[in-house]
């Protein structure tokens, strides 16, 4: 029978959910997914000082968002639980027990500052910094003399000498390390509480957890963990360490290459279906050329021979491409909310829009989706529907609208659409196309000089569209505001 496939994505709550973390949750989700496996959601909260519930939350919401159920551990209970480091501490005390009964770890009694100094010392003597083992073999004597000072000990692991630790990685297949270059690590702190290293072993097997998938900065950590496993007889699970992502100057992706968390993205206004299509794309290559995939398309091509060792660049520009695609597809009525923050800060509205407001509200962001990547970018290119004050956008423009025939174009269009009732695209069509015939003008001696007039620009949106939304008394007052700076 073959053996059930699970994955775990276990953050840490210490901040807003860093968009490379959502980047591990995708791959570990997508490949629980294809091979029918779960996906555990797991806590790593052992650093006191710094784990907050609100974190906990930003990440669970921001998974949610993101469409990345999963099926087990955090909300959603499991037989492996609990799914909270600090709830599992009486667990790790019984491994710590036995490791240290097998002489595998051992109390260190060392303070920060003998370890510091230790330290400067091998790096003044162009050594790599690593744990002596003072304390590998203390007498009892010694143990009772650190006792009696109050020294609260450290417990570390005995790290075998000479020793190759190998493992297979799904991304890096073959990695090895000396066991000599690691030294003896802390395994338990001095007030209990268990480190990385230490913890996620034992939760790793507990849970049962087949695949670990996570970021390239862990591999440094693997060879301890592989020891671990070998010195409490737990079965290794498979490794896949995923690539770094890099800002496009090509350095580790940090707050000045932009948005680092999933939700400031949200708040912009991007699509979860643009992100996670994105973020799919981020060190795993499909098949073929096709970039723009669904949640089930993404699940059936995913893959972990196509996640490439090499760094992944954090792209915006290609992230704003792929979500402007979602952008078209999703409904007015959806952007219209997204954008409304990013409009009330800007002042384009107020708090409250009455319901003819917000009508007249869908149809202008219609017709402005096709310009945007994300809602926020609506505030660029909204003000044409508001400001009536209009201004020649260049000097180019103002020199249009001195042509000899510019009077008859705008006396003709005034008086047209004065008598238009109702002001739809198609009757603008219509006045537009009589103008030229009338007068016996090309279509852009007419078309342009009544946007200008419209708008002060010589370029834009749909002439036929924007008119009706603007609506007719603000066209016309608009037009003869420009009509007096010429």
């Amino acid at each position: 029978m073959k053996q059930e496939l699970r994955v775990r994505f276990a953050p840490s709550p210490t901040g807003p959910f860093h968009i490379g973390g959502a980047r591990s949750a995708l791959f570990n989700w997508l490949l629980a997914r294809k091979e029918g496996g779960k996906l555990i959601l797991r806590i790593e909260d052992t650093d006191l000082e710094r784990s907050t519930r609100e974190s906990e939350e930003n990440i669970k919401a921001s998974l949610r968002w993101l469409g990345i159920e999963w099926d087990e551990g955090i909300d959603m209970g499991g037989e492996y639980g609990p799914y909270r480091q600090t709830e599992r501490l009486d667990i790790y005390r019984q491994y710590t027990q036995k490791l240290l009964a097998s002489g595998q770890a051992y109390y260190c009694y060392c303070s920060e500052e003998e370890l510091d100094a230790e330290r400067q010392r091998q790096m003044d003597n162009g050594e790599n910094p690593h744990y002596t083992g003072r304390c590998r073999d203390l007498s009892p004597a010694d143990r009772e003399r650190f006792i009696a000072e109050g020294r609260k000990p450290t417990v570390r692991f005995r790290v075998p000498e000479n020793q190759q630790i190998v493992f297979k990685d799904m991304v890096r297949e073959t990695v090895s390390f000396e066991s000599n270059g690691v030294g003896d690590f802390v395994i338990v702190k001095s007030d209990g509480i268990p480190v990385y290293n230490y913890a996620v072993v034992l939760d790793d097997a507990l849970m049962k957890i087949t695949h670990v998938i996570r970021a390239e900065e862990h591999l440094s950590n693997t060879p301890r963990q592989v020891l671990l496993y070998q010195a409490l007889g737990l079965p290794l699970p498979q490794f896949g360490h995923i690539s770094l992502i890099l800002g496009k100057d090509r350095t580790k992706m940090s707050k000045r290459h932009g948005a680092t968390s999933v939700e400031q993205y949200k708040n912009l206004g991007y699509l979860p279906e643009g992100i996670v299509n994105f973020l799919a794309l981020l060190g795993w290559a499909p098949a073929g050329e096709e970039e723009i995939f669904n949640q089930e398309e993404l699940i059936q091509a995913f893959s972990m021979e196509r996640v490439a060792k090499n760094p992944a660049v954090f792209d915006v520009d290609k992230l704003n491409y792929i979500n402007a695609h979602y952008i078209k597809q999703a409904s007015p009525e959806l952007i219209t909310e997204l954008a409304l923050p990013h409009l009330r800060e800007a002042g384009f509205i107020g708090e409250e829009l009455a319901t003819k407001q917000r009508e007249w509200l869908v149809k202008v962001v219609a017709e402005l989706q096709g310009y945007i990547s994300y809602a926020a970018q609506i505030t660029e290119h909204i003000g044409v529907f508001f400001n009536d004050d209009i201004n020649f956008e260049n000097e180019e423009a103002h020199e249009i609208m001195k042509d000899a025939d510019i009077p008859k174009v705008m006396e003709a269009f005034k008086t047209k659409l004065t008598a238009l009732d109702p002001v739809e695209p198609a009757a603008v069509q219509a006045i537009l196309k009589s103008i030229t015939k009338e007068l016996k003008l090309g279509g852009k001696k007419v078309y342009m000089p009544v946007r200008i007039a419209i708008t002060g620009k010589m370029h834009g949106l749909e002439l036929i569209n924007l008119i009706p939304l603007i609506g007719k008394e603000r066209t016309l007052a608009r037009m003869d505001c420009l009509i007096a700076k010429i």
